[in-house]
């Protein structure tokens, strides 16, 4: 293409044709020259590798982290099931129309504390249209009467030991697979996700981390939610039967609803949630 490019004519052969140069002589190209496989053979270098440790030296690896470091920190296992269905539990957010995991686990600036799980918490859900705020990463703190940011809120309720549950409409937690969109609400303190319909990864993804992921078995009870209801989840360990949990949503004024629920975890899924996570599980499966 060179050849072409300085004689100007698609028909040049540079093997045999020749060009002019700027003093007006003619003069033929030089042919390339090189090696078709190195002289020497294929270095394999091994400078900089290190293999991995036998077996019984593994456990005597330690991992620092500098202490007050705010882009690593080290993980902790999630708690195992208790075994007991689950009561008490406030809203963080009933999201309203679209909520990707950009949505749920917002990117940019805050992809800077992948290594930190609390400190990228504090995104959760700040992209999610409330319903019952109207607002964007807004809801309401229900131990302090407050409306405050939705991480702000989780914060709370997990140092007071408040569990909560989130609240979505159609394909919720589509985009991409950002596994954060999971960890975040667990790690602060989630208990289930119930949508009207998830994306299928997001799904994965939260049954990976122990959060119960389940849909309304009529997507119109989504309806009946309202933000500053308290929630039972009854009949978990129905899971492990092919069965699912019901949802008792006790309202503010003294009534309350009893919605069915459906899901889709296999037996080895619902292992997962059992033991707390999948890493819990496959943990367990080695010991």
């Amino acid at each position: 293409m060179t050849a072409i490019a300085l004689s100007g004519d698609i028909a040049f052969n540079p093997a045999v044709d020749t060009l002019v140069g700027a003093d007006g002589v003619a003069f033929k190209l030089d042919a390339p020259q090189g090696e078709e496989l190195p002289a020497r053979g294929f270095l394999n270098p091994t400078d900089g590798y290190q293999g991995p440790l036998p077996l019984d030296a593994r456990g005597s690896v330690e991992v620092r982290i500098a202490p007050g470091s705010d882009r690593l920190e080290r993980l902790e296992p999630f708690a195992a099931w208790s075994g007991g269905d689950f009561s008490g539990l406030r809203i963080l957010v009933k999201a309203k129309g679209k909520c990707t995991t950009d949505h749920i686990s917002a990117a940019g600036p805050w992809l800077k504390y992948r290594g930190h799980l609390t400190n990228i918490s504090g995104n959760l859900m700040l992209g999610a249209h409330n319903a019952l705020t109207d607002d964007f990463g807004v809801g309401l703190d229900f131990l302090s009467g407050e409306k405050a940011s939705h991480p702000d809120i989780a914060k709370r309720y997990k140092a007071a030991g408040q569990g909560w549950v989130i609240f979505g409409d159609e394909n919720y937690g589509e985009g991409s697979s950002r596994e954060h969109a999971a960890m975040e609400p667990r790690h602060m303190g989630g208990k289930a996700v119930i949508v009207r319909s998830f994306a299928r990864i997001h799904e994965t993804n939260l049954k990976k981390q122990g959060v119960l992921a389940l849909t309304f078995a009529d997507p119109a009870d989504y309806d009946k939610v309202r933000g500053d209801d308290v929630v039972d989840i009854v009949g978990i360990g129905a899971v492990a039967h092919g069965g699912s949990p019901s949802l008792v949503l006790r309202h503010a004024d003294g009534s309350r609803d009893t919605i069915a629920t459906r899901n889709t975890y296999s037996p080895e899924q619902f292992a997962w949630f059992v033991a707390g996570s999948a890493i819990n599980q496959m943990k367990r499966a080695k010991g």
